[in-house]
């Protein structure tokens, strides 16, 4: 508004009066006089005399929720895979593989087996429900947990009691072999591609997926869970018994390290290593326990149900955790429903709110977690409800741009523009404010990122902001002030003194003369014609003190229009303006009293 006239203005002084330098340096060599100094001039007051500041500083603020807050929302539940018990979301496939077991309540079928599933819809794909038993024999299996995903499709599974599985899309039978001892507590990825670790309670053994053969062993004091961290060479093996995690070393199979766990109930819910990071994570009763790739506690993170399931996703940085209710509603503290947390793995601070997750409980079994990379989709079972809810990231708007404040006179157009971004794509609605800010109503039907309208009197004074919403919140831009003032109805008048600037430098005083030289042409750029233009108008009624003393770089021929651009910015502008090119003419006025006679 008026603080960016005034602003456009002062500059337009301090580069005038600078470039006074570069005209004492063309009298020593007049071809290197440009005319840049009279065009720059027109072209800055033009601009103030529009009130069209820069664009705003993004600002704004949440309504409900801080700028950019992560959120997940259920829009899907799929019930194609029988009891889910576990999950895998294939990294080159982009397949889901599912681990079922079959539901009593469908005598008729028979839903065990390794099901595949679109992520996008649930469509069943296929189904493997044939599987080798310990003598070789093939029957229908159950698949528990799903270790692993095959290079191109497919899935490395646990089937019970003790086999280890594999298949793909569209097989009839898994390929699997069944491990002596006894039967398989838990299982995870092998130090080399043809291998898998797997736990017969407290028994961790190196295993050949292809003839289960044990490769080597150790036996620890107690436990049946583990995890691996590849990357540093350990296997966290977790003895909840007796409230200890063990460090395997994956060099020499033997135990490095003995970790203390809180003391507790007793119950165990997972174990699993952020691969990024090291940090080992084991569900403990109510909490999640949290130790660096060294075995030191960071963190203990605290909830009302029970830790199940968790995976990490490394692009987003970030820990997605599924706790289950107790299924006990005669418990204090028991709802029947779960919660999907999502933590930063840096400094294990809690994303936006836990996401309810009705029915979650644990009677029926653990809950699985699959996401996909980048963290936009995610996948959680419920054994209970025998269905597979897929949930969707949102991130609440942030504000990139709000709209500037504006003055303008009355029936000018204006147009104010506001951003955000958000996921899903926000939308707009445009308020308004007649009381400083203290109440905003709706502007009807204003709901495009600009908004534009003709200024009224009566519009002098109000605020306006845009509210972006989507599914995670609401964003408020800053408010934009307009400031409108009466049309000026005189007409803008020619020179008073001085001559007219018809670009020759001819006419009018010296200076007048010599900055007319390029007035034409910026007079037509500022939209006027090029024997007055818009700039012209500006001297309205100071006349030639604009006019007659820059001659055509500002007045044109001078001829009297009926506004002109800087027709509102009123005396003051005028003056200004005067004021900047008077200490300029002076300053050549100095220079030319000064500048040495030829010799003879």
């Amino acid at each position: 508004g008026a603080f960016h006239r005034g602003r456009a203005l002062s500059l337009a002084c301090t580069y005038f009066l600078g470039s006074a330098y570069e005209d004492v340096a063309a009298l020593a060599d007049p071809g290197r006089r440009t005319g840049t100094a009279s065009a720059v001039l027109a072209l800055v007051l033009a601009s103030a005399a529009t009130g069209a500041g820069p664009a705003s500083a993004a600002g704004g603020e949440g309504a409900d929720a801080p700028q950019g807050t992560v959120a997940y929302r259920p829009v899907a539940q799929f019930t194609t895979a029988g009891k889910p018990r576990d999950l895998l979301l294939h990294p080159d496939s982009k397949k889901l593989y599912v681990g079922s077991d079959d539901l009593p309540e469908t005598a008729e079928t028979n839903e065990a087996g390794l099901h595949v599933l679109d992520p996008a819809d649930g469509r069943l794909r296929s189904s493997v429900g044939q599987a080798p038993g310990p003598t070789g024999t093939l029957g229908r299996r159950a698949v528990r947990q799903l270790v692993a995903p095959l290079p191109g499709d497919g899935a490395l599974f646990v089937y019970p009691l003790r086999g280890i599985g594999t298949a793909k899309d569209g097989d009839a039978a898994a390929a699997g072999a069944w491990v002596p001892g006894a039967a398989v507590t838990d299982a995870a990825p092998g130090l080399t591609p043809s291998t898998v670790l797997v736990a017969q309670g407290s028994v961790l053994s190196e295993v050949d997926i292809a003839t289960a053969t044990v490769k080597r062993s150790v036996t620890l004091e107690g436990g049946e869970e583990f995890a691996v961290d590849a990357a540093r060479g350990a296997v966290w093996f977790t003895d909840i018994g007796n409230r200890r995690l063990y460090r395997v070393d994956t060099a020499t199979f033997q135990v490095a390290k003995t970790v203390g766990l809180p003391a507790g109930e007793g119950f165990g819910g997972f174990t699993e290593v952020d691969p990024e990071t090291g940090a080992v994570w084991v569900g403990l009763d109510t909490s999640v326990v949290v130790h660096d790739a060294t075995g030191k506690r960071l963190r203990t993170i605290e909830g009302a149900d029970m830790p199940r399931a968790a995976r990490f996703d490394t692009a987003t940085h970030e820990a997605f955790v599924v706790w289950q209710d107790a299924g006990d509603t005669s418990q204090p503290g028991s709802d029947n429903n779960g919660t999907l947390t999502v933590h930063r793995t840096g400094d294990l601070q809690e994303i936006g709110k836990p996401v309810v997750l009705p029915g979650n409980h644990g009677q029926l079994g653990s809950a699985a977690v699959a996401v996909e990379p980048g963290g936009a989709v995610v996948f959680v079972s419920d054994p209970a409800g025998a269905r597979i809810t897929r949930l969707e990231r949102s991130t609440s708007p942030t504000v990139t741009r709000s709209p500037a404040d504006r003055s303008v006179t009355a029936g000018t157009a204006v147009s104010l523009t506001a951003q955000a971004e958000g996921t899903p794509q926000p939308t707009v609605a445009w308020q308004v404010s007649t009381d400083a800010g203290r109440t905003w109503r709706a502007v009807p039907g204003a709901t495009s990122p600009t908004h534009t309208f003709t200024a009224a009197a009566s519009d002098n004074g109000s605020r306006y902001r845009a509210e972006f919403t989507n599914d995670a919140g609401t964003a408020r831009t800053e408010a934009a002030t307009l400031t409108v003032t009466a049309a000026d109805t005189t007409a803008g008048g020619g020179p008073s003194t001085g001559g007219t600037g018809d670009g020759s430098g001819t006419s009018g005083s010296t200076a007048g003369g010599t900055a007319g030289g390029s007035g034409g042409v910026v007079d037509t750029s500022a939209g006027g014609s090029a024997d007055g233009g818009s700039a012209g108008g500006t001297g309205g009624g100071s006349g030639g003190s604009v006019g007659g003393t820059v001659g055509g770089s500002v007045g044109g021929t001078g001829t009297a229009p009926t506004g002109g651009a800087l027709a509102s910015t009123g005396a003051t502008v005028a003056s200004l303006a005067a004021g900047a090119l008077v200490l300029t003419a002076g300053g050549w006025v100095l220079v030319r009293r000064t500048r040495p006679r030829k010799s003879a």
